[in-house]
């Protein structure tokens, strides 16, 4: 999943809110070996395997201490390395920051409450519905509706005709994540307006994470201390949150907006390949078509914003 905290925007956002190169910036041949793809593709393999391993760490600390393990961490490191100012922000500035933090706390927590109990692939792609909808509903136009019929396509052979073969709390924790990370990427647009750099980003992490520390508490207890737990839980946010945002914002410097937001959409393929290595679960034939028509469709709905947007500029 994009992480679903990683900072960077998702493929809906993207495609009509590019990030500007900030001043200063290395040329398009500096900066990485990798290649502005490369860190791209590079982030969303960061992201999955770090799924993965949260995972296998659920049996230790529980989903709910796990989502206040990486966000405790992750916002830990985004307030050191962007030291965020926290006076001369409106009311305005922190109530939007506020919602930001509540909602990407909720989309962490219902996530990991799905994987908890069905395979990663599946509840990635369930998850990207949420971006999809978001993305198919703010163009309206009748392509779209081939775009939405292969996305439901894929959710109903994902399925299997009746979600029979997937644990129903499960796909439900997935559509519950999907629709936070809709709401994700609107608070996080209305958070880069009103916060320089990656200021909002940190201070939303922290809210986030002092909502959730409690609940990690309680459902965890003195498991959150364990050496072990700890230096997965680390390991989780620095996969899953601090290592793809550096890489995804490298790479927006060089990369146009709507390729990244393409290269985004194979998030379900690196989370089922990621699940299948680290984890043995593996996807039936008709799962792996269904996870390939929501990756259709994602991109489909991503070409047919940005096109709608040239146009928009042309005119």
């Amino acid at each position: 999943m994009t992480s679903p905290d990683a900072a960077a925007p998702t493929a809906a956002q993207t495609a009509t809110h590019p990030a500007p190169a900030p001043a200063g910036t290395p040329g398009r041949h500096r900066g990485g070996s990798l290649g502005p793809v490369g860190l791209v593709l590079a982030g969303g393999v960061s992201v999955q395997f770090g799924g993965a391993l949260a995972v296998t760490l659920i049996p230790r600390a529980g989903a709910l201490g796990v989502v206040a393990l990486r966000l405790l961490v992750a916002a830990v490191v985004l307030l050191v390395v962007c030291r965020p100012r926290l006076r001369g922000h409106s009311r305005t500035d922190w109530g939007t920051v506020i919602v930001f933090g509540v909602t990407m706390a909720a989309m962490n927590g219902l996530f990991y409450q799905s994987v908890a109990r069905i395979p990663l692939g599946p509840a990635v792609t369930l998850e990207v519905l949420g971006p999809l909808a978001l993305s198919v509903l703010t163009t309206r136009r009748a392509i779209n509706v081939l775009w939405a019929g292969l996305a439901l396509t894929g959710v109903f052979l994902l399925g299997g005709g009746g979600f029979s073969d997937l644990d129903p709390a499960g796909v439900a924790f997935a559509l519950g994540a999907g629709a936070m990370w809709a709401a994700y990427i609107v608070f996080s647009a209305r958070t880069g307006r009103r916060f320089p750099q990656a200021d909002g980003l940190a201070l939303a992490m922290a809210v986030g994470a002092l909502l959730f520390l409690p609940l990690g508490v309680a459902g965890a207890g003195g498991r959150l201390v364990d050496p072990v737990t700890l230096g997965l839980g680390a390991a989780v946010a620095l996969l899953s949150s601090v290592l793809p945002y550096t890489l995804e914002l490298l790479a927006l410097r060089r990369l146009p907006a709507p390729t990244f937001a393409v290269l985004m959409s194979l998030e379900p393929a690196v989370a089922a390949t990621a699940g299948f290595l680290v984890l043995g679960q593996a996807l039936s034939a008709a799962q792996s078509v269904a996870i390939a028509l929501v990756i259709a469709a994602s991109m489909g709905a991503v070409r047919t914003q940005v096109a709608r947007a040239k146009g928009a500029v042309e005119v």
